[in-house]
């Protein structure tokens, strides 16, 4: 997924088979990884443990892990 942050608005969206997301955390000390996990998180209707942070801390393409039901 691609993340925009220090948008003006968080939200979620699918482009062809890329979803984005846009959150309006910095990019600085983790918080835009920490909104991006709670953004989708919430999107998907599942709590933030079952996501995992894979790849892509420090970059716009990030690799989320989503733990099975």
């Amino acid at each position: 997924m691609r993340v925009t942050p220090g948008a003006g608005r968080d939200d979620v969206t699918i482009d062809g088979p890329t979803v984005r997301l846009r959150v309006t955390a910095p990019p600085a000390d983790g918080a835009a990884n920490e909104a991006v996990i709670g953004l989708l998180a919430a999107a998907l209707g599942r709590p933030r443990r079952d996501l995992t942070l894979l790849r892509g801390a420090t970059a716009r393409i990030k690799l989320i892990a989503i733990a099975p039901d």
